[in-house]
């Protein structure tokens, strides 16, 4: 089995339409992971970099939620917009994208 240099958990938890938090399904869960998966194949990085649908990350109310290891980067509110960003400064740069940042989590 290789050696992941990076690890990506992307939250596609559903919740009860009325929880307050929220789900990240319903935010686009899985659309941001399928965009992720796409561009580590395109860029070249499979093999390096694993990039995995999560259950709960208990951060619905930031989602889509997205934690990158072995950095423990947590980012919240990814659209598949931002997905290509996060892809070239993070996981081929090693620059985390700040405005995406989750301040002070995990609490």
């Amino acid at each position: 089995m290789p050696r992941f240099t990076r690890h990506v958990f992307i939250c596609t938890n559903e919740r009860d339409p009325d929880n307050p938090k929220g789900c990240c399904a319903a935010k686009g869960g899985r659309e941001v992971q399928a965009r992720l998966k796409e561009l580590v194949h395109d860029r070249g990085l499979k093999g390096k970099v694993r990039a995995n649908a999560a259950g709960c990350l208990d951060a619905c109310e930031h989602g889509v939620a997205v934690v990158v290891y072995p950095e423990q980067v947590w980012y919240g509110g990814v659209t598949p917009a931002d997905v290509a960003e996060i892809v070239e400064s993070h996981l081929e740069g090693g620059r985390p994208v700040e405005r995406l940042r989750i301040k002070n989590y995990p609490r």
